[in-house]
């Protein structure tokens, strides 16, 4: 057996307190961090450098790589539960660092399915959740007689591992046109799995808590807007939603969270189509993108009820503070010196408008990339949103028209 690599020489952490690991070190483990400071649970970080985002938060902060084993082993051992930034810890180091006591939240065989979208539809398909008609294909002709199944061209084909922010899924109008797919596929060792083009109306999410113990908290769905496949804005509650799609929607989250046995949040992300259904179209097992306006927006955030869950403390309310809420991305802009100086945004936004929220995560400007999110809430949603939008045109640097 491996001997266990030396754990590092870490600050005390406080009398009493569970110590928790994060494998990952982006925002969102700097976000956990921030919730982690008002509970007093000190965390001890995996990251892959010394400045991404999560480390510069972080004191106790190990840079290495979360594919090696005995990392993980060192990074979790004495901590009260693992936890993750990312799903792309090897299932099987896993497997292994449960099978030596490391309680991991999600844990492996629940975490599997956000990681193999191949492996989360079949399960889906057993739980008979909604979703689109789906297929693993092999090759062109495979998409083709898939496609010839459901209407035809154009489809969506996703490779089943590694794939996020629009990254490893391609549109195919033909059996020519899939041949990019399968060759990244290849070159990355993975499948393709080609699903039906969905005809809907807008995308929503429903996010859970749920503990060990199996107390469950479920937030309002909210509808997320996507621009080049990257979440851009989102409303919380969902705008002029049926309340029987808002109770199918959490059901499925629910459902799902119990059958897969989830610990901490699971975001599942779904269609709302045009003739009045729900479908499932991702699911993330993880603190995510769309539940962000609840870090402002609602009486308990995500990320703090997810430490509570992952920890197996009693859950906050998911309940909102105002009627409406709506979060929109910061994304590295190209419109000269404001966009690449985030800091230098603060005097504008913050003198117009005193009750916005801004969480800048500590990333270097590149055009297109999320460096941060603001939250705005209020009872008029237009006011709301345009609140949101402006600011975050604003770190952009987009100071036209579009901005306000």
């Amino acid at each position: 057996m491996t001997a266990l690599a030396p754990v590092p020489d870490f600050a005390p952490a406080p009398v009493g307190a569970a110590t928790l690991a994060v494998i990952g070190g982006g925002q969102l483990a700097r976000m956990m961090a921030q919730a982690a400071v008002g509970l007093g649970v000190p965390i001890r970080l995996l990251a892959e450098g010394p400045d991404v985002a999560a480390a510069q938060v972080v004191p106790r902060t190990v840079v290495g790589d979360y594919r090696d084993l005995d990392t993980l082993r060192a990074v979790a051992q004495g901590c009260a539960a693992v936890t993750f930034d990312h799903e792309h810890v090897p299932t099987e180091h896993l497997r292994a660092l449960a099978r030596e006591g490391h309680p991991c939240h999600p844990g492996p065989d629940a975490l599997v399915h956000a990681q193999d979208k191949g492996v989360m539809r079949a399960r889906l398909d057993e739980l008979d959740v909604p979703s689109p008609r789906h297929r693993l294909v092999a090759s062109p002709a495979d998409v083709g007689d898939f496609a010839a199944s459901v209407d035809g061209f154009p489809v969506v084909l996703k490779t089943t591992r590694g794939g996020y922010d629009g990254k490893g899924v391609w549109v195919a109008h033909s059996e020519p046109a899939c041949v990019a797919a399968f060759e990244a596929a290849a070159a990355a060792g993975v499948g393709i799995l080609a699903e039906e083009r969905v005809d809907f109306r807008r995308e929503l999410a429903a996010l859970v808590a749920r503990s060990p113990s199996g107390q469950v908290a479920a937030y309002p769905v909210v509808e997320s807007v996507q621009v080049d496949g990257i979440c851009s804005e989102v409303t919380a509650p969902a705008p002029d939603l049926d309340p029987s799609l808002a109770v199918a929607a959490q059901r499925i989250a629910m459902q799902v969270a119990a059958a897969l046995e989830v610990t901490g949040i699971l975001a599942v992300e779904l269609f709302e189509t045009r003739d009045g259904r729900v479908l499932v179209n991702e699911l993330a097992m993880r603190p995510h993108n769309t539940g962000h306006w609840s870090i402002d927006g609602a009486v308990t955030g995500q990320f703090e009820n997810h430490l509570r869950a992952v920890l197996d403390l009693p859950l906050g309310a998911p309940d909102p503070r105002a009627r409406w809420t709506v979060m929109v991305n910061i994304l590295g802009g190209d419109h000269g010196e404001l966009s690449q100086d985030l800091y230098a945004g603060y005097p504008h936004v913050f003198a117009r408008d005193p009750r916005l929220k801004v969480h800048l995560y500590g990333k270097s400007v590149v055009p297109g990339r999320k460096v941060g999110h603001v939250t705005a809430y209020g009872e008029d949603l237009a006011d709301v949103r345009a609140r949101a939008r402006h600011a975050a045109g604003w770190f952009r640097g987009d100071l036209g028209e579009e901005s306000e």
